[in-house]
């Protein structure tokens, strides 16, 4: 299996060049990036991923259509077939996505870099939209992100929202979280609404208890990031969801991205965001 090097940056990000979603792809396939994809290819969409054996896609595809906020999906692989070509021309889905999680019986047990080992000819890929997508809209519009600016992952925390199951997948929604002045927190929900594929606007402005969020210091996915005294945290819904909803459904094998870690696609993030009213 091959192994990625640790996170190193790109010429493209160095040089003051503006990365495509080829050349970051390719930097991941060659190995030389196996870390989180925040502020990557800034301008095209990022996807979350899940694969699944086909004789589980259907009722996965029902819980993305019956839970859209969470689980917006941009593109379903045929059965074996590892290429999205909606997404990218080159876009292999066993080598393009820094790190990968597999799990067993609903359990996680790898983070591999690599997949190809592991492709079997009844997996189905589904890629599902990412908050990531509308990061470099709000900074465009002088609407700061903590995350980025620090060059960490964005937090994202479980939460005691249900999600609307479908056959055997079911369980609570996850968010990502960013705090904003109001006036910011105000633009960016403006700003959010318009990605309906990026989760759309916000599911909860606010105090974190209401949604089950004991401690915002501690994440449990990804990097924690500062609140100060006069910020307000916004909550996104995230596509990690379909993670705990896996862990209830405990299909034998499946495979999604680590979170952070996506999937970057050719579409232009401006193509994809509703008109700005």
């Amino acid at each position: 299996m091959r192994s990625k090097s640790q996170v190193q940056p790109s010429s493209a990000r160095s040089s003051g060049h503006e990365e495509t979603a080829a050349e970051a792809r390719r930097l991941i396939r060659a190995g030389a990036h196996d870390g989180h994809t925040a502020g990557m290819a800034p301008d095209y969409v990022q996807g979350n991923l899940v694969v699944l054996p086909a004789a589980m896609a259907a009722d996965f595809a029902s819980y993305c259509q019956r839970n859209p906020k969470p689980c917006p999906l941009l593109a379903a692989s045929k059965p074996g077939d590892p290429r999205l070509p909606t997404l990218g021309d080159d876009l292999d889905i066993r080598t393009d996505v820094p790190r990968y999680r597999v799990f067993r019986d609903g359990q996680a047990v790898d983070e591999p870099t690599d997949i190809t080992s592991l492709w079997r000819d009844d997996f189905v890929a589904f890629v599902l939209g990412c908050s990531f997508s509308f990061e470099q809209t709000l900074l465009g519009d002088g609407v700061p992100l903590r995350h980025i600016a620090a060059g960490t992952n964005v937090p994202m925390y479980r939460t005691n929202i249900d999600t609307n199951p479908a056959g055997p997948f079911r369980g609570k929604m996850v968010v990502s979280m960013r705090p904003f002045r109001a006036a910011d927190a105000i633009r960016a929900i403006q700003i959010t609404s318009r990605f309906d594929v990026a989760h759309g606007a916000p599911v909860h402005i606010g105090d974190p208890a209401l949604i089950g969020i004991s401690d915002l210091g501690r994440p449990d996915e990804g990097d924690s990031v500062e609140v100060r005294d006069d910020e307000i945290p916004v909550f996104w819904a995230c596509g990690v969801t379909p993670q705990v909803a896996i862990e209830q459904a405990r299909p034998p094998v499946c495979i999604t991205h680590k979170p952070g870690c996506m999937v970057i696609t050719d579409l232009r993030s401006s193509a994809v965001a509703g008109p700005d009213d």
